[in-house]
């Protein structure tokens, strides 16, 4: 077998895995060659429901309810859906293929066969999820960072470049610098989807099954399938089919930092004076308000979207369960409603700071985004003064009650 195949004896069933590269000419015609090539029993696919769905769907994107998407507080998985659907559009124009045409090439060539077709992947709103919830700030920052160098990169590829990622050595080392860069992201996005793909390969119907699936998966699943064979491992999945369990601290983490803002107004009350308290509720409203706004201008939202940002800001950054984006995303959705138009080239604007501001379902995200960094920014800045002006009393406070505990066991 070359190295974008694999052929697998395993307990008397026989498994042929073809990697591909998902805008690649050649991998069209390799899995159409092999799914006839094969009286197989089952063609497995690595999709699932709904983005098969989406691939047999050209209208897809009319569908679109991006209040429902924000209501839904989903505004970041559409974002990383559109860029990583962006990214790889702009890598298949240059050889002509459409992301998941090798997919789509399996699944009618099975179908014309009569061969029963699995969908085996995983959700991929599950997966983005797993992703940003495994994350610490610093990789949430760095994925941020990537999605959008991705968005605005212009950098081309030729198609020698694209049949070369199914190659072992590059894919190795493209693996490689995931791993260091971001390793959970990797563990969620390669690791975990690995073995989803090869326990749901393993569940297929008969005995010879066909697996399409990205070259980079390969290795792993090909691990996971000989585990399985040998009782090493359970093809049981469910603890990595919905988000990972929070810990009671990191259900109220989140409740911590208000608190602590709370609590330093409260000490300024008791040691500065209402005075002072004040100035320090003020300085929250101002720099939350401001820096949400000013966000929402440079999106260049409605003015009213601009308001609510200003309104909502200062109280949200208290209430972790819920952010401002949401309040100026929908605001900004319902005032200027995306139109059919919107919704067709969505996938081309987004490679483009220019698209981004002239598509409204864009426009919509983008203020999502920046008035909630906007707020971020004044939440930091706002705490980094509240700690300058109290200081003393922080000192004060920590030191007489410290000295109460001495006493209380003394």
């Amino acid at each position: 077998m070359s190295q974008t195949e694999k052929k697998l004896q395993l307990n008397g069933r026989e498994f042929r895995l073809i990697g591909t590269a998902h805008v690649s000419k050649e991998s069209c015609e390799e899995v159409k060659n092999a799914v006839s090539a094969e009286t197989a029993d089952c063609v497995a696919i690595e999709l699932d429901e709904q983005r098969y769905k989406s691939l047999n769907d050209r209208e897809a994107w009319r569908k679109l309810d991006i209040v429902k998407v924000l209501r839904n507080h989903q505004g970041f998985l559409l974002l990383a859906n559109l860029v990583l659907s962006g990214f790889q559009r702009r890598m298949g124009l240059n050889v002509g293929v459409r992301p998941g045409d090798e997919m789509r090439a399996g699944i009618e060539r099975a179908q014309d066969l009569g061969i029963p077709v699995e969908m085996v992947d995983r959700p991929i709103q599950i997966t983005l999820k797993r992703a940003w919830a495994r994350n610490s700030l610093w990789g949430k920052c760095k994925l941020l960072a990537t999605l959008i160098t991705s968005a605005f990169s212009k950098e081309e590829v030729s198609g020698e470049e694209i049949e070369s990622l199914k190659q072992s050595n590059e894919m190795d080392s493209m693996m490689s610098e995931i791993s260091e860069y971001m390793p959970k992201v990797k563990e969620v996005l390669i690791d975990e989807r690995d073995r989803f793909l090869a326990c749901h390969i393993w569940k297929c119907s008969g005995d010879k099954v066909v697996a399409v699936l990205g070259a980079g998966h390969l290795p792993g699943v090909e691990r996971h399938l000989n585990a399985l064979a040998k009782g090493e491992e359970s093809p049981d999945t469910t603890d990595i089919e919905g988000l990972p369990k929070k810990s009671f601290f990191s259900r109220i983490s989140g409740w911590i930092f208000p608190a602590i803002i709370v609590g330093l107004i409260a000490i300024a009350a008791v040691y500065g004076g209402k005075e002072l308290a004040s100035q320090l509720a003020w300085d929250w409203v101002i720099w939350n308000s401001s820096l949400s706004a000013l966000g929402a201008v440079i999106a260049r939202g409605h003015p009213l979207t601009v308001l609510v940002a200003a309104v909502c800001a200062p109280i949200t950054s208290l209430v972790p369960v819920i952010g401002v984006g949401m309040f100026t995303g929908l605001v900004q959705a319902v005032i200027v409603r995306p139109k059919v138009s919107d919704m067709e080239s969505v996938q081309d604007d987004v490679s483009s700071v220019k698209g981004f501001y002239r598509n409204r379902i864009l426009r919509v995200l983008l203020v999502f985004i920046l008035s909630t960094l906007g707020s971020a920014a004044g939440t930091l800045i706002a705490s980094a003064g509240f700690v300058t002006s109290l200081w003393t009393y922080i000192k004060d406070a920590c030191s007489s009650a410290w000295t109460w505990l001495k006493n209380l066991f003394a």
